[in-house]
């Protein structure tokens, strides 16, 4: 289980690629940009709401989907910058 995420380490050297990762909320707007409390999967179906966050193979990308009651509401991607901030793309 992930558990911390503070520190100056690339995003991409916490996460595997193509691995997902779900949790709570999803703030883009974040400077740095941290993921937030990560859940496990038995946690993850007993929310109404929660995102699914899917690194590229070089993780220079994101995918993030939102997820209502278990169905996906929508996703969009995001490019990682240096600073760990994240643009829409």
């Amino acid at each position: 289980m992930l558990s911390h995420w503070a520190g100056s380490t690339p995003l991409a050297d916490k996460f595997t690629p193509g691995t997902s990762y779900y949790f709570n909320d999803f703030d883009s707007e974040q400077q740095p940009w941290e993921p937030g409390q990560f859940l496990n999967f038995e946690e993850v179906f007993k929310n109404y709401q929660y995102y699914e966050i899917v690194f590229n193979q070089d993780g220079s990308e994101i995918t993030v989907s939102r997820y209502l009651r278990g169905i996906k509401a929508f996703s969009e991607r995001y490019q990682i910058l240096p600073d760990n901030s994240l643009r829409k793309k």
